[in-house]
């Protein structure tokens, strides 16, 4: 975009909008997106790629609108930030129909899809053929390949360029003020636009709450809680205790198994049937140890996979590996986006006292290789923001079980917090917001985001079943 343009979209931004707005339900185009049958409304925001260079690159910011059902919506919608750092607003659009549909009613749901995630210039590598294949070796070789090749600035793709983003997405849309609901990474984001931009917040609804003072990488210690959450459940459950007397032990033996190299699988390729060696190594096996204690229901098969992996039968564990690299696509999550971020936010956090104090197996080799990245990105360290109190009211959820952002990250963040209600969900992990009744209680609180929520309802989640067998979980 030729800088001339710029400066009229400027001045367009901060005159013609919010007073010459158009109603959203007749701004940008009619589009369809995975994850939503009906049509929503999809809009084109134009805006520097480096905010320091207003009149250098830009970049197209994609923006996904639900209008409201009523008519006469109320005026402050609800903008929906994803998580990762990495993914994209459009790749929970699915939320649309459920978490959201009583909060829609009555607001706008405006999703974004973050600078450099998406369809907003996705900051990204390319698919790699047979990656799960390769030897840990090649696959680094083939990231530090991609990373050489991108020629951006990664810079400018940190949580304050996203910040500002959100405020020209408000100007451009015309809206006064507006609520935020945040997920994982995406309540840092929300925590930081209404800190840079109080005045235009009304409330915060953050699902997984990232405490200001969180080091993304250091996660080993919640995870580490996780896991011995997911023993100490089974052991307490009669028939779960019954089928894995052993759990503990035969994890750790597992674990050390592969520790020592000695695992060479040799299973059907989910694609074509054709056999094909994989090399079960310490970073695959822990890391989707942690990536199972995400999800309450997925923990409650871990007992299995485990069990299973110690008798030497291992195509339980590599299957529900390959289901949740998304085997056949491209994952969601835009890999150097999130470098970008967690190189130039977390890393130049993690000093060596951290390191010491977080230490366990399920994120040591991740921490190792991010850090690894980082010095290839060579990115700048961003400037921290300033820990002032939020004053507008928020609503945090915690699951118990979450291996990322449990609960005590949520009252860390409380302390900055004025008005703060906590909600905590017993074994449930990471993520609330689908569970239950939470999606009449987001619509509760912010309808009256003054009063306390009644969460009693929240008591009524169950515990999901363990899996006892081939067959799947207990009925």
């Amino acid at each position: 975009m030729k800088p001339s343009l710029i400066l009229t979209f400027s001045l367009c931004a901060l005159l013609a909008f919010p007073a010459g707005a158009k109603p959203v339900s007749q701004q940008g185009r009619s589009c369809h997106l995975p994850g939503s049958e009906e049509a929503l409304r999809c809009v084109t925001v134009p805006l520097p790629l480096d905010y320091a260079k207003p009149t250098g690159p830009t970049l197209k910011l994609h923006v996904t609108v639900a209008p409201a059902f009523r008519e006469a919506a109320r005026p402050d919608p609800l903008f929906i930030l994803a998580g990762g750092p990495g993914q994209a607003g459009t790749d929970v659009l699915v939320l649309l129909n459920h978490s959201f549909r009583r909060v829609r009613a009555t607001r706008d749901i405006v999703v974004i899809d973050q600078r450099g995630t998406g369809l907003s210039d996705k900051l990204d590598c390319p698919a790699v053929a047979n990656e799960e294949t390769m030897p840990a070796a090649e696959q680094e070789q083939a990231a530090r390949n991609c990373i050489a090749a991108v020629k951006r600035p990664f810079s400018a793709y940190g949580t304050a360029s996203a910040a500002r983003d959100i405020e020209q997405v408000r100007l451009a849309l015309g809206y006064d003020t507006i609520n935020l609901w945040g997920a994982s990474y995406g309540t840092r984001l929300a925590q930081h636009y209404a800190r840079a931009y109080p005045a235009k917040v009304r409330a915060l609804i953050l699902d997984g709450v990232v405490a200001p003072d969180q080091v993304i990488p250091a996660g080993g210690r919640d995870a580490a809680a996780a896991l011995e959450l997911v023993f100490s459940d089974c052991a307490a459950n009669p028939a779960c205790q019954l089928a894995y007397p052993a759990l503990r032990q035969e994890y750790a033996a597992v674990a050390a198994r592969v520790a020592s190299g000695a695992v060479e699988l040799e299973l059907p390729d989910p694609r074509t049937a054709r056999a094909v060696k994989v090399q079960m190594n310490s970073e695959r096996f822990l890391g989707t140890v942690h990536g199972i204690l995400y999800s309450a229901a997925d923990t409650r098969r871990l007992p299995f996979l485990i069990h299973s992996a110690y008798a030497g039968r291992w195509q339980p564990f590599v299957a529900r590996r390959n289901a949740a690299g998304d085997f056949s696509s491209e994952g969601p999550v835009a890999q150097l986006l999130h470098l970008a971020v967690v190189c130039a936010e977390d890393v130049p956090r993690l000093t060596p006292a951290l390191r010491k104090d977080d230490d366990s197996p399920l994120t040591a080799a991740l921490t190792t290789r991010i850090t690894s990245l980082c010095a290839l990105l060579n990115v700048v360290p961003a400037a921290p923001q300033a820990s002032t109190a939020i004053k507008a009211p928020v609503l945090m959820l915690s699951g118990e079980n979450d291996p990322v952002t449990p609960p005590r990250r949520a009252r860390a963040a409380g302390e900055l917090m004025a008005r703060a209600q906590h909600l905590t969900v017993a074994h449930v992990g990471h993520g609330i917001s689908q569970l239950g009744c939470s999606p009449r209680l987001l619509r509760e609180f912010l309808d009256k985001p003054e009063q306390q929520v009644d969460a009693a309802c929240l008591k009524e989640i169950p515990a999901p079943t363990f899996q006892l067998g081939s067959a799947g979980p207990q009925p």
